[in-house]
């Protein structure tokens, strides 16, 4: 039986990489998904796979633009997702990501350390806001973060990317604690680098993948890797896991 039959997930930067590969995980499981991104056409993209991948587990995929730094925005993705699906049992704060702009601390431009707070930090606090009181409506469900190996690990010359995601793991833990009476989970997956089409490009002309994939016990990971674990904090299965951040890195932080 698919595991997320009867839930509606709102997947944030659902339009690629990691957010398109769990909207299509989410949607074959059974569940109703919305995928929120700014992209349009990348977002409808992937709303449209996600639905050929639903078969007949009775999954479904609606594309929503939509900005997370912008409350006015957020507020009318989630209220569109509440008029079509009637409920909202899970958050996936996925919408984020570093650029070539990051550095150390003496070195990073400053618009790039607010960036990175609007986006990751910020973005993952404002939709939480707006979207948990539906998940307490709808009697619990799951909020799945996306923190990084770096929240957890010195990783020099990223010091924007890696205070924003050091922010998502400390939030994660208190929001499991805000709201475990209303029986929601809140977790965050750490992901190492991961082999999205964005990610392949950049690493193309690196001399140093050899030692990064060195680095990863198992081989680099890719999207689908981080899905299936969203699939597992999504659904039943993870009851009572809540506060976590669960690395899925290839042992990269234990390398």
């Amino acid at each position: 039986m698919a595991r997320l039959v009867g839930k509606v997930a709102f997947i944030t930067g659902g339009g690629g990489g990691i957010g398109r590969v769990t909207a299509e995980r989410f949607a074959e499981e059974g569940a109703k998904v919305v995928v929120a991104d700014i992209d349009v056409e990348a977002g409808e993209a992937a709303a449209q796979s996600a639905r050929g991948r639903a078969a007949n587990s009775g999954g479904d995929c609606l594309f929503l633009r939509g900005d997370v730094t912008e409350r006015a925005s957020v507020e009318a993705a989630v209220a569109a997702t509440i008029a079509r699906y009637q409920r909202l049992d899970i958050l996936h704060n996925n919408a984020g990501g570093s650029t070539l702009e990051d550095g150390p601390v003496t070195e990073a431009p400053e618009q790039e350390f607010w960036r990175a707070i609007k986006l990751d930090l910020f973005g993952t606090f404002l939709c939480s806001k707006i979207a948990i009181p539906y998940l307490i409506k709808a009697g619990g469900g799951s909020v799945i973060n996306m923190a990084s190996n770096v929240a957890l690990m010195a990783l020099p010359g990223r010091d924007c990317y890696t205070a924003a995601k050091g922010g998502i793991a400390a939030m994660t833990r208190s929001m499991a604690v805000e709201y475990a009476p209303h029986k929601i989970r809140v977790n965050a997956i750490a992901p190492s680098v991961t082999l999205t089409p964005r990610v392949e490009r950049l690493l193309a002309a690196n001399k140093n993948v050899s030692k990064l994939a060195a680095s990863h016990l198992l081989g680099i990971e890719r999207p689908i890797h981080v899905a299936n674990m969203a699939v597992y904090l999504a659904g039943d299965e993870s009851e009572i896991t809540t506060g976590q951040i669960l690395s899925v890195d290839s042992g990269v932080t234990i390398s």
